[in-house]
């Protein structure tokens, strides 16, 4: 009898599975899932399946999302959780997908400042502590199509969530096996390293757009962890140290291109 209770609570509680031919496409589909090892990949589908019970999506504006494309968001968004395992995905449960750049109206907090914010400003893609993610679907396909040039707007947007965890996004989310002081050492020579630099110097390995504050550079080497860790390797190397110890070994290592040009996209706005 106490078997069949655990069972019974233990179904109830895990999430329905991911269809294998789903799963199949949708690995397919995402070049960053296809460079985890096999272990990895099984984890990332467990977390994808709970993503997928846990986070309610919505399309708006005209967006169409069917399972693939969900199946595709919520890959990516786990990634991070990988190492840092399913408890990192806390504190939020809506997922908001526009078709492409969406209009945000009314008072909001935005994940880079405890200011309240009255606009009318087209953004396209956005966090806020606690609220849904936002994203827009057109810069998730170009993300999917170009995996490798450094830039992804779920993951950067995920780096956001992680760092809202423990407070207010400071750069530094939670951590367990890494010094807290190392950590803060290292990022604040790195970001004040680009924050220096000129803003128009397109030759910086790293996008100035790192250099608005230290949560905002967090969000963007978690970008170049993933899907160009060589480009990061090469510019901060402590950096590069440190994320793989947090995350984890990087999915791009077969992936990406022997040449350090990267295809510039339109920047991410907040």
């Amino acid at each position: 009898m106490p078997g069949y209770w655990w069972q019974s609570l233990r179904a109830r509680l895990e999430p329905p599975p991911i269809a294998d031919p789903l799963w199949r496409r949708a690995l397919f589909g995402c070049p960053l899932a296809r460079g985890l090892d096999a272990e990895r990949q099984q984890r990332l589908r467990r977390l994808a399946a709970l993503f997928l019970a846990r986070k309610r999506f919505h399309a708006l504006a005209g967006a169409v999302l069917d399972d693939y494309w969900r199946l595709l968001i919520a890959m990516q968004a786990c990634l991070p959780a990988l190492q840092q395992g399913a408890g990192s995905l806390r504190g939020w449960r809506e997922v908001l997908i526009y078709p492409g750049e969406f209009k945000v109206r009314g008072t909001q907090h935005a994940c880079h400042s405890s200011v309240a914010n009255v606009s009318g400003d087209t953004r396209s893609v956005d966090t806020w502590e606690h609220g849904p993610l936002v994203l827009s679907l057109a810069d998730v396909q170009l993300d999917l199509e170009q995996p490798w040039d450094g830039y992804n707007v779920v993951l950067h947007e995920m780096a956001h969530k992680l760092d809202m965890l423990d407070g207010p996004p400071d750069g530094m989310p939670p951590l367990m096996d890494i010094s807290r002081r190392r950590w803060v050492e290292q990022f604040d020579r790195a970001y004040r390293r680009l924050a220096d630099a000129p803003v128009r110097d397109d030759g910086h390995p790293i996008d100035h757009r790192g250099a608005e504050n230290a949560s905002e550079y967090f969000a963007v080497v978690t970008e170049l962890h993933y899907s160009q860790p060589s480009l990061l390797r090469e510019a901060e190397p402590a950096i590069a140290h440190l994320l793989e110890a947090f995350y984890g070994p990087s999915p791009a290592i077969w992936g990406e291109t022997s040449s350090a040009v990267r295809v510039l996209k339109k920047p991410i706005a907040h």
